[in-house]
C-alpha cells in the first residue's frame, strides 16, 4: 500500500505541473484531505482551473501522457460533468488519484469538502441531497424487481436489487440524522441499533425461500426509514408488504 508520504510527492508532483501549465490558473484540493479530515488511507482529489478557451481534454491527454510514463499510473475512467472532466487514475501502491479540469470561469466548490491552493474560485451552488421521495420511489422500484427476480429464477440478480434497496433505505437513514447520503460516506456513523436491524437484510444464499426472508427484512427497513417520505410511504406499504410473500404473484413484465 502506499504511505503518506508517496501520497505527498504525487501531490507536490502534480501542483508543480500545475504551475508550469500556462493554461491552469487555479487549484484546489477537493475532498476529505481539504478539510485535514482524511487518514493513510484517504485518496488524492484534486482540481484545476483553466484559462477560457483551453480544452480539459487536451490538458488531460497530456498530463496522462506524463504521469503514466513518470509515476506508473494508470487512467481508469473519465467522468465528464457539465464543463468539467474527472479522470481517475491508480498510482502504485493503490492510490487513487483524481485529477479534474473546469474552465477557470465556472471553477469552483460544489460542497464544503473544497480548498483552494493557488488562484481564485467563483461561486458556484452547492450540491443538494437527494429528496426523501426520490431515494424512497427508487427504493420502491428495485424492491418489486427483486421479487419478480425471485418469480423467474435471476437469483444473482435479485440478490442484487435487495442490496439497492438496502442501500437506499441505509441513504435515507443517513439523510435524516444530517449523514453524507453518497456512496455509503454516512453508514459507519449510523447509530449502532439502526445497522443492527440491517444486518439481516444480507442475503445469506441464492435460494428462494432465503432471498424471501432478505426481502422481507429489507422492506421493511425501507419502510422504517421513510419519515420523509411518509405520505409516499402510506401509499405503497400495503403492496410492498406482500412481496415477500411466497404467494404474491407479479406480472411478470420489464
Amino acid at each position: 500500500m502506499f504511505t503518506v508520504e508517496e501520497r505527498d510527492r504525487v501531490r507536490h508532483a502534480i501542483l508543480k505541473m500545475a504551475h508550469a501549465d500556462p493554461r491552469v490558473v487555479a487549484g484546489a484540493m477537493i475532498g476529505s484531505l481539504a478539510l485535514g479530515a482524511g487518514d493513510s488511507w484517504s485518496d488524492l482529489d484534486l482540481g484545476f482551473g483553466l484559462v477560457d478557451g483551453s480544452s480539459p481534454s487536451d490538458v488531460l491527454a497530456q498530463w496522462t501522457s506524463r504521469l503514466e510514463r513518470e509515476f506508473g499510473a494508470v487512467h481508469l475512467f473519465d467522468l465528464p460533468s457539465l464543463s468539467t472532466i474527472y479522470r481517475v487514475f491508480l498510482f502504485p501502491g493503490c492510490l487513487e488519484v483524481d485529477v479534474s479540469m473546469t474552465p477557470a470561469s465556472e471553477f469552483g466548490a460544489h460542497g464544503p469538502k473544497f480548498k483552494v491552493l493557488f488562484g481564485r474560485a467563483v461561486e458556484r451552488p452547492q450540491t443538494v441531497r437527494p429528496p426523501a421521495e426520490h431515494l424512497f420511489g427508487l427504493g420502491v422500484h428495485h424492491a418489486v424487481r427483486a421479487r419478480f427476480c425471485v418469480a423467474r429464477g435471476r437469483f444473482w440478480q435479485a440478490q442484487y436489487w435487495i442490496g439497492e434497496v438496502r442501500n437506499l433505505a441505509l441513504s435515507l437513514a443517513c439523510r435524516r440524522r444530517g449523514l453524507e447520503v453518497r456512496q455509503g460516506r454516512g453508514y459507519d456513523e449510523l447509530p449502532a441499533e439502526i445497522l443492527a436491524t440491517f444486518e439481516e437484510t444480507l442475503v445469506r444464499s441464492m435460494n428462494p425461500g432465503e432471498l424471501l426472508r432478505a426481502l422481507g427484512h429489507v422492506v421493511g427497513g425501507l419502510l422504517r426509514e421513510a419519515t420523509e417520505a411518509a405520505e409516499l410511504a402510506s401509499k405503497v406499504e400495503g403492496h410492498l408488504s406482500q412481496l415477500a410473500s411466497p404467494r404474491f404473484v407479479g406480472r411478470l413484465s420489464d
